[in-house]
């Protein structure tokens, strides 16, 4: 069996259109009413260096946005979507991608990523619950499945209330 060959790069804006269409097979018109999309829609707009493509060959498989938030008074991010084309699932470009995402976001300056997802699969990346009751996001969000990982020692810590878009 051979290793599947793949590229992460820099999200293009010429990957719009193929993105789009990835998320309508991955999450399909449902992805309107998530809460990443709610705070991107609400001004805070994914950052581009903090979005990345992953390609096999000319094909465009994996996409990840970090958008910038505050947590209360703390300057975040949040993560969403990660998305793979459900043809190329588990072969490593979802981790990939979180690694690429998580080590731009770390080297440029930033402290915190929250996220919700199944905390099984991001534990590896250092997401762990955010405490109940410390943050709160725009919409319904399972409180097993908010998560953050700290970029900086403490970051978490320091962020407390209502998660918005950062302007």
């Amino acid at each position: 069996m051979s290793t599947l060959s793949f590229v992460i790069r820099p999200e293009s804006p010429l990957d719009e259109d193929a993105i789009e269409r990835l998320h309508d097979r991955a999450f399909g018109p449902g992805r309107y009413a998530r809460t990443a999309f709610r705070l991107r829609e609400g001004g805070g707009a994914a950052t581009p260096e903090f979005c990345f493509s992953a390609l096999v060959g000319t094909l465009l498989v994996g996409s990840i946005r970090l958008s910038p938030v505050m947590a209360g008074a703390a300057p975040a991010l949040i993560l969403g979507p990660l998305t793979v084309d459900p043809s190329f699932e588990n072969v490593g470009i979802g981790s990939a991608l979180m690694r690429r995402a998580l080590e731009s976001a770390t080297s440029g300056g930033e402290t915190l990523v929250l996220l919700v997802g199944d905390e099984p699969y991001y534990r590896r990346f250092g997401f762990a619950r955010v405490p109940d009751g410390q943050l709160a996001l725009p919409g319904p969000v399972n409180p097993a499945r908010f998560l953050a990982a700290e970029l900086a020692p403490g970051a978490l810590a320091g962020a407390k209330g209502m998660v918005r878009p950062r302007r």
